[in-house]
């Protein structure tokens, strides 16, 4: 990269604000009082993000009369769930081709369950008059080097020969362009149906106040320290207080697990975006973008892109940063030596667009586990449940991922528990120094392969085997 362009990419984030575009919001409710003393319910719910939040929303759904208790360490929506890049997709296993992958047998069900739970988030948006700025444009995965279009075309054949393209369309270099015109797209796979663009923090603001309504008891500041049985049920710890409860369900994600047995099963990797200031009429028009899709590449080392409702363009992705030992910091939030390479690939991917400055920059810890998709499982004789490793697509999937726990707390058997999804776990990561420097080692040889052709060295492919692997 010369220095000259380097220089004027890096002029664009001059007043860039370190903080979430999404959270920074005139809109953002205050946050509910912090618990203080003793509380009792029939279900405690630990975290206020999309996770914890639908649990709440869907157990006073099942149950008006069950008396339900969230705790939030900060503010709902504050993490992960205000800080993503607001695709809401359809897909429970991070995408149809881990989905075949890991699970073959069951692939048809759990599309069917992915499309039912993006159709149930959008009925809910209306029921309750969430104002979240949904959208459900779709996606298009672009082809930015030969091989990926190659990759694009064989993998909608596999996809058309076993029925699976409803609303799928491939789209050759002039018909992606046509779509959304940048100079590197070379193809594109277009899933009309399977995903939805939203605000995510007014998402996680609209579903507090749809619990509040119905009851829920929400506390905020309130982090739950320790979890232990107490009688029939369970009792957490809190910084002033305590909450004695018959089930509780542990949505916590990234952040440590009351259960400490299932801290291993995720780490945590760093995930940072753009944001750009509104685009004038003509900057539109020279990108085209007329249905206002989602957009991913398809290299392993992706970069997602979208529109907000004022039509700026978010860009995230591609820097995938696992912290050494896992930790979770705030100030792993902030990196300025990604978003200049961001800044650099935008520009490279919309030269018409030079000259357009980025008005935020952020970034945020992902849940990751090593098949890509969520694990379940309860603890305490199945009256603690827990939910973990959406793996940056949780937008949609929390959702399912709440009705997995309410029926795992409930003992039912359902078309959701008897899934091989939901009863077997994920490998877990290794120990330090391993699970670094596997990790470290897995990048590298992602980064290998997009500037080869594709071509997995040995690494990936013993990965491949063992059904480990590291993705953003």
């Amino acid at each position: 990269m010369a220095p000259s362009a380097m220089t004027r990419w890096t002029a664009s984030l001059s007043e860039a604000r370190p903080v979430s575009y999404w959270l920074d919001d005139p809109g953002k409710p205050r946050p509910e009082p912090a618990l203080t003393g003793a509380e009792t319910c029939d279900l405690l719910v630990v975290g206020g993000g999309y996770s914890g939040l639908w649990t709440a929303l869907l157990a006073k759904e099942r149950d008006p009369r069950r008396e339900v208790v969230l705790l939030e360490g900060r503010e709902a929506g504050w993490a992960a769930s205000g800080r993503n890049g607001g695709f809401c997709a359809a897909s429970l296993t991070h995408g149809l081709a881990n989905g075949l992958t890991r699970w073959p047998d069951e692939i048809g069900k759990l599309e069917e369950l992915g499309a039912r739970n993006l159709d149930a988030i959008e009925e809910a948006v209306a029921r309750y008059g969430l104002d979240c700025d949904f959208e459900r444009t779709g996606e298009i995965d672009v082809a930015t080097e030969p091989h990926q279009a190659d990759e694009l075309r064989a993998w909608y054949e596999e996809l058309r020969g076993r029925g699976l393209t409803d609303d799928v369309e491939f789209l050759d270099a002039a018909a992606v362009r046509d779509q959304v015109d940048s100079p590197t797209f070379l193809a594109g796979l277009y899933d009309r149906r399977g995903v939805a663009m939203l605000h995510p923090a007014k998402l996680a603001w609209g579903l507090k106040r749809a619990c509040l309504r119905l009851g829920v008891r929400v506390y905020e500041h309130t982090p739950a320290l320790a979890l232990k049985a107490h009688g029939a049920g369970m009792a957490v710890r809190t910084p002033y207080g305590s909450v004695r409860a018959r089930r509780v369900a542990l949505a916590t994600n990234i952040f440590p697990n009351l259960v400490r047995r299932v801290r291993s099963y995720t780490v945590p990797v760093y995930d940072y975006a753009l944001m750009t200031e509104p685009l004038s009429a003509g900057q539109l028009a020279s990108v085209g973008w007329k249905n206002r899709q989602g957009l991913g590449d398809s290299a392993n080392q992706f970069h997602y892109f979208r529109l907000s409702s004022d039509n700026r363009i978010l860009w995230g992705g591609y820097d995938a940063i696992y912290p050494y030992g896992g930790r979770v910091r705030a100030e792993y939030d902030d990196r300025p030596e990604t978003y200049a390479k961001l800044a650099g690939h935008f520009f490279t991917c919309f030269p018409q667009l030079e000259g357009v400055r980025f008005t935020h920059a952020w970034g945020g810890a992902i849940d990751t586990c090593s098949r890509f998709s969520a694990f379940f499982g309860t603890a305490h004789r199945g009256r603690v449940a827990y939910a973990a490793g959406y793996t940056g697509l949780g937008v949609g999937a929390t959702r399912f991922g709440a009705d997995v726990m309410l029926d795992l707390l409930a003992g039912e058997r359902t078309e959701r528990t008897e899934l091989e999804m939901v009863r077997r776990k994920p490998l877990p990561f290794p120990p330090e120094p391993f699970a670094w420097t596997g990790i470290a080692l897995t990048k590298w040889s992602l980064a290998r392969a997009d500037a080869h052709g594709g071509r997995r060295n040995l690494w990936l492919r013993a990965m491949d085997r063992v059904g480990l692997g590291f993705d953003s």
